[in-house]
């Protein structure tokens, strides 16, 4: 087997609550790597035309790639591949943080997911061993809620999980994938697939390394580019001030996404600005695993009727403008109220924050009007 691999894949049949574990010849991972090429490769092979993407015959898959796992830095990332239920086309999406690599320390290049459960269940993987649980009890639960639980329950802290919140559950068509509470799988709806399958969850243990040819070899170039990484400037710009750096500069060009798009000029734009954001509301930076420049951003409030949990992370540069400049909102610390909700329920900030920009204008054009009859 090539280095860099496990050699093993995991294919799950929900329906029939059985697994197996496919071992492709070396030619197959030189053939297509890893990530979204194995992904795509098993949805044309396995999937049949028209499949619709909330049906049990939609493969929901999740690859790392042939780098991931390895101890170098920027190299954490993992796929997510199934139709999507926003397009009704093949959805892709990457996230970064901790759970690609414990897949692959637990002993796997990717998990093939087929069919549905016809109760909630969660997916426990560890150091090759593979085991369906009864997830009832989480389902309905929001992100935080349901890591403390199964951590609980599987009685170790270093659990990584990926999971989905209500909005997965209720097949919200932009509802994501989450792990470790703040880094998503997004944009597709690839959350409303798990969702589907009755799936909540999946927790990866993984105690093994990942083979490499030449360990030192690599040891050595991954510390010379963390070096080279740390003195870059913009690396340095974007651990202090993260990708709300682009905020300004996009503010004072007048090209930040505003009132829906109808306009680049946000008056209020100096009060999203990263070095705002950093003196209000920035309690620590966090990274992804193995990974120096640590820009991820999380926010804490503690104020008389509002607070914001630092466990769900802090608002990315387009959280600001979607929840933020786009709906008109100029205060950071709602605009982190609501990314910690969204974390929470899995929904994908970009695309709720861009649906009620739509609908605001909507009503104040008359397309929409207040004659709902909404009860509590």
């Amino acid at each position: 087997m090539s280095y860099g691999y496990t050699g093993s894949i995991l294919h799950l049949d929900l329906s029939s609550k059985k697994y197996w574990i496919e071992h492709p010849e070396e030619n197959f991972y030189r053939t297509y790597w890893g990530g979204r090429a194995i992904g795509l490769y098993y949805m044309l092979k396995e999937m049949k035309p028209k499949t619709s993407p909330l049906a049990p015959d939609n493969l929901l898959i999740f690859a790392p790639s042939v780098l991931t796992g390895a101890p170098a830095p920027a190299m954490p990332r993992y796929t997510v591949c199934a139709k999507s239920p926003l397009t009704g086309t093949e959805g892709e999406a990457e996230a970064g943080g901790w759970w690609g690599p414990e897949l692959k320390k637990a002993g796997f290049d990717a998990l093939i997911i087929k069919g549905a459960s016809t109760t909630p269940v969660y997916l426990w993987i560890k150091d090759g061993k593979v085991e369906i649980k009864a997830a009832t009890h989480l389902w309905g639960k929001d992100t935080g809620i349901t890591q403390k639980i199964i951590r609980k329950e599987l009685a170790d802290d270093k659990i990584r999980i990926a999971q989905i919140g209500p909005a997965g559950e209720n097949l919200v068509r932009f509802a994501n994938i989450v792990n470790e509470l703040k880094h998503f799988n997004g944009r597709n709806g690839l959350g409303a697939v798990m969702g589907s399958k009755k799936l909540k969850a999946i927790a990866v243990r993984g105690t093994k390394s990942l083979k490499i040819y030449n360990q030192e070899k690599v040891k050595e170039i991954a510390k010379q580019i963390s070096q080279r990484i740390m003195d870059n400037p913009l690396s340095r710009d974007l651990r202090e001030l993260g990708t709300p750096a682009v905020v300004r500069p996009f503010y004072e060009a007048g090209c930040l996404p505003s009132y829906n798009w109808t306009t680049g000029y946000f008056k209020e734009g100096e009060n999203l600005t990263a070095e705002t954001y950093n003196k209000t509301i920035l309690k620590k930076t966090v990274g992804c695993y193995a990974c120096p420049i640590r820009c991820k951003r999380v926010v804490e409030i503690n104020e008389s009727g509002l607070q914001v949990d630092p466990s769900y992370g802090g608002p990315e540069y387009e959280t600001i403008t979607s929840l933020g400049s786009s709906c008109g909102i100029s205060d950071l610390k709602y605009i982190a109220k609501a990314n910690e909700l969204c974390n929470k329920y899995t929904m994908d900030t970009i695309s709720t924050g861009m649906t009620i920009a739509f609908a605001m204008q909507c009503y104040e054009e008359g397309l929409l009007t207040n004659y709902l009859n909404i009860t509590t």
